[in-house]
């Protein structure tokens, strides 16, 4: 991946996660972080990964934010001046959940050789 794609995730994870946190009311007990942005090469898409706690609000954020897709891809462009802005789509971050589990399995592992 090259650095300017690199700058463009950061910069979308870096306004986006302050869109979320001063803009949206989700209740108190909802703590949602965008874990990484994957743009595309031409710059037509990015994917944005967020993760939930408790993990079983995911679903319900998830339609929340795509819901309002076009006004965070809106005020994207007014803050980054961009062309072209990437198309947003959210997406349930995965690879958090995967390595919590390796790491049990891990933990496991090394009681059971202790």
């Amino acid at each position: 991946m090259n650095r300017r794609i690199q700058r463009i995730n950061e910069l979308i994870k870096r306004e986006l996660s302050q869109f979320v946190l001063r803009e949206l009311d989700f209740p108190k007990n909802i703590l949602i972080t965008i874990t990484r942005v994957e743009t595309s090469v031409d710059l037509s898409r990015a994917k944005v990964y967020i993760s939930t706690i408790p993990e079983d609000t995911v679903k319900k954020v998830l339609k929340t934010l795509n819901n309002q897709v076009y006004d965070f891809q809106q005020k994207i462009n007014k803050r980054l001046n961009m062309r072209p802005v990437p198309q947003i789509k959210f997406l349930e971050e995965k690879k958090t959940k995967e390595a919590g589990i390796i790491e049990e399995l891990l933990e496991k592992v090394h009681k059971k050789d202790a």
